[in-house]
């Protein structure tokens, strides 16, 4: 009777365990352009997902405010500031990653710009190097930081937030080019990591409802126009993209690399 006893409790806690694990439980996270919209969530998901999250913007203040409120609610986030467009920034993330945590497991490059439908012929030159800075320069230089620390963590997963302007015309022609350059420099790198282990993914993502997009809304007709976009005929919610993210970076995509998750309401379908 005891021994029944015991294999009954010894099976009941194996499957508390097994019900209580989480999804990115033990996983470190860097996380960028997350002092709101996309980056917010999918740092905020990871979390509660059990990843230790490092979360990084630009924007230190607003970044702060909603981190320090997530860690009185029990979950492990830092944030620091950062700018993607700089080496010595992203050595620094990296490090205070390995600091804080002992390795890494996952990078989330998230930030990025949107200037709205700018033509060619009403692009200047620094508007474009601005948008190809951030948007394809950044991820690079963060893939090229972290890509040993993933190695030394025995592998990993580098999700890139691209778009669907990346697969589609009409969209602008440096954000498109940003996008579009993404995709493919996700790829490359997808085959060349995959003997590393680490898996190299993109999300292309149609219209979401974030600060950035809430401004651009603003304009005379803008906000139909975004919406109608998608047969769904709404924007996304953050959260929605965040759960990709999270598919894309857990253990769930084992056999995905080099490949874009479309999360666009149908828009692409057309």
């Amino acid at each position: 009777m005891m021994r029944v006893m015991l294999v009954g409790i010894i099976i009941y806690y194996i499957v508390v365990k097994f019900i209580a694990m989480k999804r990115l439980s033990d996983k470190v996270a860097i996380v960028t352009g997350a002092a709101g919209g996309m980056g917010a969530a999918e740092a905020k998901l990871f979390a509660k997902e059990g990843a230790k999250v490092l979360a990084t913007d630009s924007n230190e203040e607003k970044l702060k405010s909603w981190v320090v409120a997530a860690k009185a609610e029990g979950l492990e986030i830092e944030y620091m500031k950062h700018n993607v467009t700089s080496e010595s920034d992203w050595k620094k993330v990296a490090d205070k990653a390995m600091e804080l945590y002992g390795r890494l497991d996952i990078l989330v490059n998230n930030a990025g710009i949107y200037p709205g439908f700018v033509s060619c012929e009403e692009t200047s030159i620094e508007l474009w190097g601005n948008v190809l800075s951030i948007n394809l320069t950044g991820p690079f230089i963060g893939c090229k930081t972290c890509i040993p620390y993933l190695r030394m963590s025995g592998g990993g997963s580098i999700v890139n937030v691209a778009s669907i302007a990346g697969k589609v015309g009409g969209n602008g022609a440096a954000y498109s080019s940003s996008k579009g350059g993404l995709v493919l420099f996700s790829k490359d790198l997808a085959v060349a990591l995959a003997k590393d282990k680490i898996r190299v993914n993109t999300i292309c993502p149609g219209g979401v409802l974030t600060p950035m997009t809430e401004g651009l809304m603003k304009a005379p007709g803008m906000e139909d126009m975004i919406k109608q976009m998608s047969p769904q005929g709404r924007m996304a919610d953050p959260m929605e993209i965040a759960t990709g993210a999270l598919f894309l970076a857990s253990d769930e995509s084992s056999f995905m690399t080099g490949a874009d998750l479309v999360i666009d309401g149908g828009s692409v379908a057309r």
